[in-house]
């Protein structure tokens, strides 16, 4: 019997050696962390719009007719309302009861050209509907933000679409959750009602400073003129620095915002998430400098004696101008002030 004949191992096929997988590990965690950023960025403002505080502020009865673009009521109120004592011996808010508006300001966006953010001086004297004249800011105390938003109608034509209001502790902690704001003082400033007393210079105001700076009025030789100038130049700050990419690029610093913003505001009832994002884009455009304008509605007596103590008293014609261009959306002329 033959012996089976051995075979060359040369010549046996082998099945083809397959190279091992290389995880990318590294590409994962990238993916991983992409995908958390995307859903923080969608999902905060989610949580945040539940907290937004919702209010019936627009009046009934006979109102402007609708106008191009959007005008936006934006509203500073005093109320102490809410505050505990320690929140305000923190703010310097004292014991008031009721509310006043320590600003206001109008915000329209037109359909096209530059976004214009004007400033309404709180001691600007006017006919309150059923009231009489007064300061402008009394508005707000006799009937809150209705009664405000019919008063600035009544006296400017325009049509209010929307409002947005802000308190005390709200603007602190907004100003906080962004790490401060810097601010450039042409001369030091010491003011004993706003408890502020701040060095000439740049430097970083906290939430409380912050609040001190644009609420000090006797301090400022242009009295209720150059607080509300101080008004529009910190919250251009704080939008720019609100929208920067250090704040999206960081989670807690995006989250903060976002949950501060959100308890800080009030808005009416009607405003949809969509109308904030297109009022955050224009307080964005004002303060990029580039594609916005800010001015005072104009004045011809800041010192005008009247029965409920001195007060503003507008340019008329200017004051006019003013307001038909906003009605005619045709911003493109103003200038900033």
């Amino acid at each position: 019997m033959s012996q089976p004949q051995s075979i060359d191992p040369r010549y046996v096929s082998r099945p083809p050696v397959r190279p091992k997988k290389r995880r990318n590990w590294f590409a994962r965690i990238i993916g991983l962390i992409i995908l958390l950023f995307v859903l923080t960025l969608i999902c905060v403002p989610l949580f945040a719009w539940g907290k937004i505080n919702k209010a019936e502020a627009m009046p009934s009865g006979d109102r402007p007719a609708d106008t191009p673009g959007t005008t936006y009521l934006l509203v500073g109120s005093d109320s102490r309302e809410g505050l505990s004592r320690a929140e305000r011996a923190k703010l310097h808010t004292g014991k008031a009861s009721g509310q006043r508006t320590d600003s206001i300001m109008l915000l329209h966006v037109p359909e096209s050209g530059p976004t214009a953010l004007i400033s309404i001086p709180r001691d600007s004297y006017v006919p309150i509907p059923g009231k009489g004249k007064n300061r402008i800011n009394a508005a707000f105390a006799f009937g809150g933000p209705q009664l405000l938003i019919q008063t600035v109608e009544s006296v400017s034509g325009l049509r209010v679409d929307h409002y947005v209001e802000i308190g005390f502790s709200g603007f602190a902690s907004i100003v906080d959750s962004v790490g401060g704001i810097k601010m450039c003082l042409p001369k030091a400033m010491k003011d004993d009602d706003a408890h502020i007393d701040l060095p000439a210079g740049c430097q970083e105001l906290d939430g409380v400073n912050a609040l001190g700076y644009v609420r000090a009025r006797k301090s400022d030789p242009k009295g209720d003129l150059g607080r509300v100038e101080r008004q529009r130049e910190m919250i251009g700050a704080i939008a720019s620095k609100g929208v920067s990419p250090a704040t999206f690029l960081n989670p807690i610093r995006y989250y903060n915002l976002s949950t501060a913003g959100a308890e800080a505001l009030t808005i009416d009832s009607d405003m949809g998430p969509l109308g904030l994002f297109k009022f955050a884009r224009g307080m964005k455009a004002v303060s990029s400098g580039s594609g916005g304008i800010t001015l005072t509605v104009p004045v011809s007596d800041t010192n005008l004696e009247t029965r409920h103590g001195s007060a503003v008293k507008w340019d008329n014609a200017k004051a006019k101008a003013l307001f038909k261009a906003l009605k005619e959306d045709n911003t493109s002329g103003l200038k900033s002030s």
